[in-house]
Order: C-alpha cells, then structure tokens, then sequence
C-alpha cells in the first residue's frame, strides 16, 4: 500500500509543483503594482484568496503531469519503464481518476477565488489536456501549447483582483516553456544542438524582455539585476554542457534546469515589480524544488 501511495506522489512531479506556486505568486505581485496595492499588506490580509490560487494552481499542474503519463503509458512501458503506470505500481484507471480529481480540486478552488480566476482555470486544465493528448506529438505546436498553459498559469495569479491588465507579461513565460520544450526533445536519444541553439536564443529573449518590461513600468533594475543574474546563470550554465556534450543525461540536466529556474524568474517579476524581500521569499521555494528533485522525477 506504501509503495502504491508513492507511485501516486510519484505521478505528481513534487519537485515541479513549487514553481506553480512561484507563478502565482509572480502574477499576484504584478496584478498589485498595476493597480497601487501594496502587496506585503495585501498578502497579509487576504491571505485566504492567496491559498486558493496557489493550491489550484498547483492541483492543476499535478493532474496535468497525471495526464501526461497516462497519454504516454504505451510509449513509457519502452522507453520509461520505471514510470508509475508501466511499471504496474499505479493502474492507468486509476491515474485517471486521479488526474480528474486534482483538475476538477484545481478548478473548484480558483471560482472560489474570483469568476475571471475560474474561467482561466477552466482554460488552463483545456490547455494541458489538449498538450497531454494531442499537440505533445508535433513539433512546434507542442512546445508552444505548454508554453500558453504556463502563460495562463500566471495570469491566473494576476487575477486575483478580478480583471486583467497588461496580459502580455503573461507571453513571457510561454516563450520560455517553449524553449525548454525544444531541448526535452532530445532527452531519451540526444543528438538535438539545433533545438539547443534556438533555445538559447529563446533564453535571451526571455531575459530582456523581463528587464525591459521592468524598466518600462517601474524602473526597478537595481533591484532586479542579481535576481536576473542568477536566472541567467543557472538556465545557461546546464544549457552550455549539455550543446558541448550532447548527451541524454546533460539534456536531462538542461531540462530540468530550465524548469527548476521557472521559480527563479517568478522571483524576477516579484523583485522587478515588489522588493527584493519578497523576490528573496519567492526564490526560497528553489531550494525546495532542488530537495524534492533529489527525491521524485522533474521530467
């Protein structure tokens, strides 16, 4: 039974979930600067609606990854056999079951924040679903499907206050799931430095549009600067190895990188339109996904 109830956790992605609290986070803190909230005040009394954002967001990225593999059971028994459904440890009905359960959670507690968070929640568990069963197969739709559900994820947190404002902010972040989908192309086979190369270019891009973006609303680069720094540091420096070397496991580890360092740039939002102490809070939530990394599967 012990081994079974792991195999759900298992199916979960842990050490993935933290950055889709760190989403949230980053898109409360925008929503609040957009419209003159000051967010350590708002974060402290409205603390429910916080928590009803963060664990539906995080329920939806569970039963999404919970879709992913039941979708991929038939692919996982030959090239992942140690996946929770091939393995026989969890039954494929029952991943269902449970991936329906952590949607169905996920979307129940964002209504019961705001009606706008709802419907973007409804749009959200579409959006993975359609990723998870269809558009993972291709090319350039797939990476860019789950580059739209990362972007609706932050716009979920954006609208905590019930309406949307600059929403572009939200393709910031699909760009950067997109370049990360590119390079997870490779990791069973390798031999993938083209998709290396417009990665890193995806990368770049992502890293100044956050500083102009930044600059343009709030003129805070003093105090974003390290935070981009470190993101810089930490997607590059696995990036660099795994173009070098182009095996499956440095394309593993450039992955993995890559979505580790989601809570990394949420924390650049948070610096770029907050303080630098509630980035330093938001980027605590690393060393959280690094721990349950070490434990649980990213990819």
């Amino acid at each position: 039974m012990k081994e079974k109830l792991m195999g759900f956790v298992r199916l979960a992605r842990p050490a993935n979930l933290p950055t889709a609290a760190a989403d949230i986070l980053a898109g409360i803190t925008i929503a609040l600067y957009l419209r003159n909230i000051e967010a350590l005040n708002f974060l402290a009394e409205q603390s429910n609606d916080v928590l009803l954002l963060v664990f539906s967001s995080i329920a939806l990225y569970a039963g999404g990854v919970v879709f992913n593999d039941v979708f991929d059971a038939e692919l996982d028994a030959i090239e992942r056999p140690e996946r929770a459904i091939p393995s026989g440890l969890v039954p494929k009905r029952e991943a269902v079951y449970f991936g329906t359960f952590l949607m169905l959670i996920g979307i129940t507690l964002a209504f019961k924040s705001t009606i706008l968070s709802g419907f973007i929640s409804v749009a959200l568990t579409i959006a993975i679903l359609s990723y998870d069963g269809y558009f993972k197969q291709y090319g350039f739709a797939g990476p860019l499907n789950m580059g739209i559900c990362r972007g609706l994820n932050l716009l979920l947190g954006m609208s905590i206050l019930g309406m949307l404002s600059h929403w572009y902010i939200s393709l910031v972040p699909v760009v950067y799931i997109f370049a990360i989908t590119l390079i997870s192309r490779g990791e069973v086979h390798g031999n993938n430095k083209k998709h290396i190369v417009w990665a890193g270019i995806l990368y770049a891009i992502v890293i100044l549009a956050i500083a102009l973006i930044v600059i343009e609303e709030k003129d805070n680069a003093v105090i974003l600067a390290p935070f981009l720094i470190l993101f810089g540091y930490l997607i590059f420096k696995p990036l660099l190895k795994a173009y070098k070397e182009n095996s499956p496991k440095n394309i593993k580890n450039a992955v993995m990188g890559g979505v580790l360092s989601l809570v990394v740039m949420n924390a650049c939002w948070v610096a770029g339109f907050s303080n630098w102490y509630l980035a330093l809070a938001v980027l605590l939530l690393l060393p959280l996904s690094m721990l349950l990394s070490k434990l649980f599967a990213v990819t």
